[in-house]
């Protein structure tokens, strides 16, 4: 009949349990209800694995040894898995913890001691001890499940860390190739050109000494050599430290990288589209902010919750005996049972103070949460309308090259004819050589503000990649809800 009435006392308890503290509710946002540059594409595009659309195999293999090798990813699976611990320990607060113990001893009573040995007493004796033990601290106020509810959001916010080292370690791989063969054939550039005003220096040598051109057209050729030599070692170095940025990427000593196509062998990928909302659900740092707002959200009832008692139960079922033979027999047997209740009186604002300031670090979260959204929304419609811009700007630069070869050529044929001086040819040939390589720049920034947009918009291909990536261990256990 006890027994009964102490599991229907603990049953009516369970069920009146009260979770302090706020419930989560995402804070509102403005969102812009259109970018400021609009395209026609589906928004499926963004879930593609949008750098196979460049049509380079050597950069797919590069973001896959990126994805397999770099030791941020593996350092963001290592923190998931942190977090993973830490929710393990906490959830094993809503069961009671059983364990055991034994020990044997022998000892020997004082003789005058209190109470004083019997006269003729033994003062040697053994004692041997065994027991299983269990303690529950029941959860009436919710503070267990506070707990529970922030560590795992700190788990869930690791892993949205995770998927945002895969979305910006794709696109740093994407971007360096990209700026990698753009340096190429710059210095190529450098180079033809470099020979092509070596052969016009010769021609001008042979011209002096037959006494046809003048020394100051001959330095002008010169300075004009010197010129684009000068250009490449510095194109040289640019090349050989985007290489070592590289490889670091990818996880390994800086070295050459394979090339692939040329930058002018590039196909274009399609600018991808989407409601500025999207972005609330699947940008990684949005995401990751969203949740360590919860988890701030959970510690304020953490906190609330040391207003209250906590109730224990623990008990003791074992054997105890002072000769070894009886150890095991029924009248070894002891056990205990106890129920214990504990809370605060005077604290001179010790809870006060812990719950203010989880308050205040709540408050922090939703003002840093509003930010990242605002900067996703500012960071995406620079890249929509940086892609547009670079865009025109590289048609643009196209044409200005193409004309300036025409004056080149043109100049070039006054002077031969004798209808202009060489300044002329001069002028239009470093005009020439500056736009050629001002033209590749640029198509390089086109390319990067494209990869800049596919950043900016996250998307489904991110959990494509991070399957690639080095794996958390105990992220399943994250997504169990505990049975109360």
């Amino acid at each position: 009949m006890r027994k009964r009435l102490a599991l229907s006392l603990l049953a009516a308890s369970l069920s009146a349990c009260t979770v302090v503290g706020p419930d989560y509710q995402r804070p509102k946002t403005d969102a812009p209800p259109q970018w400021r540059i609009d395209y026609e594409q589906s928004a499926e595009v963004a879930n593609t694995e949008w750098w196979k659309q460049f049509g380079d195999p050597v950069l797919d293999g590069l973001i896959e040894q990126a994805l397999r090798n770099n030791p941020d990813l593996r350092i963001a699976a290592a923190r998931i898995d942190q977090f993973t611990g830490q929710l393990s320990t906490t959830r094993s607060q809503f069961y009671p913890q059983i364990g055991y113990g034994a020990d044997a001893s022998s000892n020997r009573s004082s003789k005058v001691g209190v109470p004083a040995l019997p006269p003729g007493g033994d003062p040697y004796f053994q004692l041997y001890n065994a027991a299983l033990s269990a303690s529950w601290q029941l959860d009436l106020f919710g503070r267990v499940q506070r707990q529970s509810e922030a560590v795992q959001a700190q788990v869930y916010a690791s892993e949205q860390g995770r998927r945002g080292v895969v979305l910006s370690l794709t696109s740093a791989v994407a971007a360096s190739y990209v700026t990698l063969r753009g340096l190429d054939q710059q210095l190529e550039i450098a180079k033809a050109t470099a020979k092509n005003f070596a052969g016009t220096k010769e021609i001008f040598d042979k011209r002096f000494k037959g006494g046809v051109v003048s020394q100051v057209q001959v330095q002008q050729v010169e300075s004009q050599y010197q010129q684009a030599l000068a250009a490449i070692p510095a194109l040289e170095q640019q090349v050989a430290a985007q290489e070592n940025l590289i490889s670091t990427l990818i996880g390994r000593n800086p070295g050459p990288i394979a090339r692939g196509k040329t930058i002018d062998g590039f196909a274009t990928p399609e600018v991808p589209a989407a409601l500025p909302s999207s972005l609330l659900e699947r940008r990684p740092d949005i995401l990751q902010a969203e949740q360590l707002l919860v988890a701030a959200n959970a510690n304020v009832g953490v906190a609330q919750s040391l207003y209250y008692p906590t109730i224990s139960l623990t008990g003791v079922l074992g054997l105890s005996s002072a000769a070894l033979g009886d150890f095991l027999g029924s009248a070894a047997a002891t056990w205990g049972l106890a129920a214990g209740l504990a809370g605060p009186l005077f604290t001179f604002g010790a809870i006060e103070g812990q719950v203010q300031s989880a308050e205040a670090v709540q408050r922090e979260a939703v003002a840093t949460y509003q930010q990242v959204v605002l900067n996703a929304f500012v960071e995406t419609n620079n890249a929509l309308v940086g892609t547009a811009k670079k865009r025109e700007e590289s048609g643009a630069q196209a044409k200005r090259v193409a004309a300036l070869r025409e004056f080149a050529r043109l100049a070039k044929r006054k002077f031969d004819n004798g209808y202009a001086d060489y300044l002329e040819v001069l002028f239009a040939e470093n005009e020439l050589f500056a736009a050629e390589l001002v033209a590749v720049r640029t198509r390089i920034d086109s390319y990067t503000q494209l990869i800049a947009v596919y950043k900016a918009m996250g998307g489904g291909w991110i959990d494509d990649a991070a399957r690639l990536a080095p794996a958390p261990l105990g992220m399943a256990k994250a997504e169990e809800s505990p049975q109360r």
